[in-house]
Formats: C-alpha cells, structure tokens, sequence
C-alpha cells in the first residue's frame, strides 16, 4: 500500500451483484446503470492533474455496475521515457493485490478439506516447527537493544498468514536490528531468495510477535503461496492457471509479462515524485526466483475486474465456479477479533476504522474510515498504486 503520489495504475472497481452473460461484460452507459456521467468524469481529471503534476506516469481507471462496464478509461503514458501514451489493456505489477488472488486459490483447498485455516502452518512447512518469539529489550547500562526469543504460545496457523497475524512482518516495517534481518518487501525476497531458501531464513528468524495477538503487514502470503505448492504439488503459478486465471477467462494475468506482450507492460516513474530519491521497481519481464504470493503478480484492469466479479457474485463468473457462497463470505468477513491489537492496521488513514478478512480488508462501520463506504466493504491494494474495491451497493 502507499500514498497517492506514488500510483502507477488506479483498478477501481465498484460493481453490483448480477451475473453477467457468458459473451463477456456489456457495455452501458453510466446512466443505465444508475451512475453519473458527470461525477465519473471527475475521476479522470483527477488523474490527468495527477500526471501533469508529475505524480503519476498514468493510470487505467474501470468501473463496473450491473455486470456491465460503464467507465474506463486509460490516462497518462506507459512508458514515460519512450513517450508512449497508457492503454486500456496495459499490464501492471499488482504488487500486494495479488494476496487475494492466492487467499482465493488457498480456500479452493479449503473446500477440498486439503489446506485448513485451523492448521498450523508446520504441517505444510515443516521447518516452521520451531519458531521461535522475538522480544526485544533494551539492556539497562548499555542502552543496546537485544532480542530474546521464548517458545510461542500456540503455532501460527494459516488463518493468521491470511489475516496478517503470523509474527513474519517486512523488514520495511521497522528499523531495529531485529526488522533488519527480515528480507524488506515480498519482491524483494523473491529477487534474492529460493522458495526454500525464503523459507529456511524465515524458520531462522524470530517472530515479531505471539501469533494472533496482532496485525502486521507481512509474508504471511508469500509463506501461503509456497504451502499451496506443498499441497498441490504444482508451482504456485500453474495453480493459479488451472484454477482461477482459466476459468475467469484471465488471459493477460501470471508472474511475468511475456515476451510477445512487453509492449503493453506498464513502467513506472524512475524517481519519486514527492522525494526525488530513484525508485526500485523489479523488472517483471523476467522470473522471480519463486513465485511470490504476497506481490509477484501481473494483470490488467479487465483481468482484474473478472476476479472481483467472481468474489461479488458469491464465487462465480460466467458458469465458472471458484468458490462456494459461504467461503466468500467467510473469506471477506472481519477475521479481527477485539484481542486482536490493530493498532499498525490503522495507521493507514484510508483504512482506519477496518478490520481484516482472509487477503483483503474489511469495514467495521459506514463512518472512521478515510473514504466513504458501507459495513462490510471490502478491498485492498498494492505498493504501485494499484486498488480494488468490490461493493454491493
């Protein structure tokens, strides 16, 4: 997640309940769908005073009501440096809205009884088995900070990897010795490490903190990518193929952008706009070292819009069934409970007065939040700036 000032692609999506018909999503205009052409019209000027400010590259902006599109729009350029101009079908780095692609992907083995929310995460990871609790303490005389480990209270369980209350925070996240020896971001550990070699450095290091005793933002969905490869016995990418990006008709979503279609990949700014210090962005034309659930992915705004569909519609799109009814609201419901401390989940202004599902976060009341919503809204976003935001309404 991150400020506006740093956006490279905005997926908007506020979408209705209807199923929509097997030739693909209609087109209509806003009107017909009980939206405003005028106030519409206003996110696009946004975005364009955005990127003649010099805050953004571009943006691709889609919104959908009824089972039909009634607002998109590409903004800006793709590739600032060569001049060319942003297209509707671009390909973007989701960064961390992949999560919800995995969590959707993990609870398909949920619904086979194969990977339980309940299970302790050593089951499939059996290098997590003796993990180990960080407590730092600064000792007195030295003023130093040193971490000591205890045994942890109860395992971190798959529901917690979900739900971000594992203890496996960003070494982003802090900037004392103990968050420093943890990789920075899911890119990042995926450039660097193995899939098992993330996983032996992460059973080396210890928690940030009891599971379940609070929300971080985390690797919990890099972990739970790597234990859906442990279950199915296939790479976390071809999972995801056979069992979402198929069968939503997801052509232009994956790991890596393909050679044949570099010429849609969306670039970002090469400096921050706000700071003027160069931004690192990984080149997702080549492979990860592993295939990163908590932010490797790649897609569009249309690939993107059939996967909130699908959550929207109680787990189906088009005769597709990914998920049962009942997971979905199991998935998008608050996994927080009140002994749950939230208090890093609100320092996000946007998201304060929010709980947490399983992969994406969800509102505890129409008010104290940044942005006007209902209860029971649900979305998340990305590092590059991109957003999605099913609602019923």
């Amino acid at each position: 997640m991150t400020r506006r000032s740093l956006v490279l692609a905005l997926l908007f999506s506020l979408l209705s309940a209807p199923l929509v018909g097997a030739d693909g999503l209609p087109v209509a205009k806003p009107e017909q769908v009980g939206l405003s052409s005028e106030r519409l019209a206003r996110i696009g000027a946004v975005l364009r005073a955005d990127v003649e400010r010099g805050r953004i590259p571009g943006a691709v902006v889609l919104v959908a009501r009824k089972g039909r599109i009634a607002y998109l729009e590409a903004v800006g350029l793709r590739d600032k440096a060569a001049g060319a101009p942003m297209t509707p079908d671009a390909i973007f780095r989701l960064a961390s809205m992949t999560k919800p692609m995995v969590t959707v992907a993990a609870m398909t083995l949920y619904e086979e009884g194969r990977l339980l929310p309940s299970d302790p995460v050593s089951r499939y990871i059996p290098a997590f088995s003796k993990l180990q609790v960080g407590v730092e303490r600064v000792e007195p005389g030295t003023g130093k900070s040193v971490v000591y480990t205890v045994p942890p209270e109860r395992e971190m369980t798959i529901q917690d990897l979900m739900r971000h209350t594992a203890g496996l925070t960003y070494g982003s996240r802090g900037s004392t010795a103990h968050y420093k020896n943890y990789p920075s971001s899911s890119t990042d550990a995926a450039a660097e490490l193995t899939g098992a070699e993330f996983l032996n450095k992460l059973a080396e290091l210890p928690l940030h903190f009891e599971p379940g005793s609070k929300w971080d933002y985390g690797f919990g969905l890099d972990v739970l990518g790597l234990a859906i490869e442990a279950v199915s016995g296939q790479k976390l990418g071809a999972f995801l193929e056979e069992r979402i990006f198929k069968p939503l008709a997801m052509n232009d979503s994956g790991f890596v952008v393909p050679s044949h279609e570099v010429h849609r990949f969306a670039k970002g700014l090469p400096c921050d706009p706000l700071t003027g210090k160069p931004q690192r962005m990984r080149d997702s034309t080549k492979p990860h070292k592993f295939e990163c659930g908590g932010g490797c992915g790649v897609s569009t705004a249309a690939d993107y819009l059939r996967f909130a569909l699908m959550l929207l519609n109680g787990g189906t799109l088009d005769g597709a069934r990914i998920l049962g009814r009942k997971t979905v609201e199991y998935m998008t419901s608050d996994h927080l409970v009140p002994a749950v401390d939230t208090t890093r989940l609100h320092e996000w202004p946007n998201i304060n007065g929010y709980g947490f599902g399983l992969g994406v976060a969800v509102r505890r009341s129409a008010g104290a939040g940044g942005a006007v919503s209902s209860k029971g809204e649900y979305h998340w976003a990305g590092s590059t700036g991109t957003y999605f935001w099913p609602s019923d309404e």
